[in-house]
């Protein structure tokens, strides 16, 4: 009986800071302060984010891998964390424009640019933590 090959996932952490304000133009300032707090303050907020990205698949015979980590690690530096470690995601983010930054918003952004440029196994589950309480999963529904 052959041995039935077995999908594994591996996870790579990266972590990045950003300012933003959550704000909807169309609102009110005073709407604005009511629905989102002091996370509405015009003068932004900044977080320590980390970043969990998990790719699943089944390991090449050859390398025993689903895909080589420092190639992720690359591909998240590049991709992502270059362009929005120390950024105002509210102005200085390109993918960011013209969308406000929930971390619901920016999860599904970073889905949107990882999941084109994965070639070995599949993008499974993000994962964004913006607080110690706080964080949002994503899987490409």
């Amino acid at each position: 009986m052959a041995d039935k090959q077995k999908i594994v996932y591996i996870t790579r952490r990266e972590r990045f800071n950003a300012a933003h304000k959550l704000y909807n133009p169309k609102w009110t300032e005073q709407e604005n302060e009511d629905f989102f707090g002091k996370c509405s303050n015009k003068y932004y907020h900044g977080h320590n984010f980390e970043l969990f990205v998990t790719i699943k698949g089944i390991a090449n015979p050859e390398t025993g891998m689903v895909m080589d980590l420092k190639q992720l690690k690359t591909m998240i530096k590049n991709e992502i964390v270059e362009k929005i470690d120390h950024r105002n995601l509210n102005e200085d983010v390109e993918f960011m424009k013209g969308i406000l930054p929930s971390i619901e918003n920016i999860i599904v952004e970073i889905w949107n640019i990882l999941d084109s440029k994965i070639q070995n196994g599949t993008l499974h589950y993000i994962k964004l933590v913006e607080t110690e309480n706080n964080y949002v999963e994503y899987y490409g529904e």
